[in-house]
């Protein structure tokens, strides 16, 4: 077989992968329909196995077509990624990075982070978006983001971590509530209590952390409400909705009527990481490592 597979095909393929129609991915590439057949037949025969199983009335991935898909989607990415960096060099600018982080994060290290590397390379352009740990680390993998911040001490596989603060936790109660930290002794005294939790969304590990503590002190919390918004957390604690439990870094940045009692003497710590793709050959990824590396944070 003579032909070599072309980046047209992969976008080809990509396009029919997402519709599972050959009409509507044929409208979309403008293309006709034939054409498009023709090329995943292409596809087909240089790789030696069927990407798509056909029917009168659908069409469905393969175990070959279900791979290529998240490659491709890699790649195209990647390529994306690549014309977005030459332009902003181009424009004089060193790079351009995505960074995603959750909640927390926002409220000491990040803000503090972007300033040592704006006032150091004021070229770096950062956008930032909140979303949960699993999505993070899933856009990582994938190269739509080029750091995260998560609640996590453990590497997720393919990507590289480092430490960035560990604290203690808080109780968070309202200011009227009975417990308050002149009569707090432990979390046993309020076992009865309703609890508000951030969801598992919000990160996995952290959420079995979490459970831990409630695990030590030998109940299983009554949990009212979950979310992954801290500010969510705090309003429905001061309307006296229940009680909750946070990284004790929280209690900077919102000024919402509760009080917070540190919960200092329980093994538990609440581990801030970034998170990166070593595979992610964007310039801008040293540089931020570098400022990372020179900032001590409590």
């Amino acid at each position: 077989m003579s032909y070599q597979i072309e980046l047209r095909h992969l976008m080809y393929f990509s396009i029919l992968a997402e519709e599972l129609h050959f009409r509507k991915a044929a409208e979309r590439l403008y293309i006709s329909q034939p054409g498009l057949t023709r090329q995943i037949r292409q596809m087909e025969a240089i790789y030696g196995t069927k990407l798509f199983e056909r029917g009168k009335r659908f069409v469905e991935l393969t175990e070959a077509g279900h791979f290529l898909k998240n490659e491709v989607s890699i790649l195209l990415n990647q390529l994306e990624n690549i014309q977005l960096q030459l332009k902003r060099i181009g424009e004089g600018k060193i790079a351009e990075l995505r960074i995603g982080f959750i909640g927390s994060a926002a409220q000491t290290v990040i803000p503090d982070l972007l300033f040592r590397l704006n006032k150091k390379y004021p070229t770096i352009e950062v956008s930032l978006n909140e979303l949960p740990n699993e999505t993070q680390i899933e856009y990582l993998l994938e190269n739509k983001l080029d750091f995260g911040f998560v609640r996590s001490h453990i590497a997720p596989p393919g990507l590289s971590m480092r430490v960035i603060t560990e604290e203690t936790f808080s109780l968070v109660v309202p200011k009227t509530h009975r417990i308050q930290a002149r009569n707090f002794k432990s979390l046993k005294q309020l076992e009865q209590e309703n609890f508000i939790l951030f969801t598992r969304d919000y990160s996995n590990e952290y959420y079995q952390l979490m459970m831990s503590i409630f695990s030590d002190c030998g109940f299983t919390p009554r949990v009212h409400h979950k979310t992954v918004n801290a500010l969510t957390i705090f309003k429905l604690v001061e309307k006296g909705m229940g009680i909750a439990i946070v990284p004790t870094s929280l209690k900077q940045g919102y000024s919402i009527p509760v009080n917070f009692i540190e919960l200092n003497k329980i093994p538990q710590r609440s581990q801030l990481s970034l998170i990166w793709n070593l595979k992610n050959r964007n310039p801008g990824i040293r540089t931020l490592l570098e400022v990372a590396k020179k900032q001590e944070y409590k």
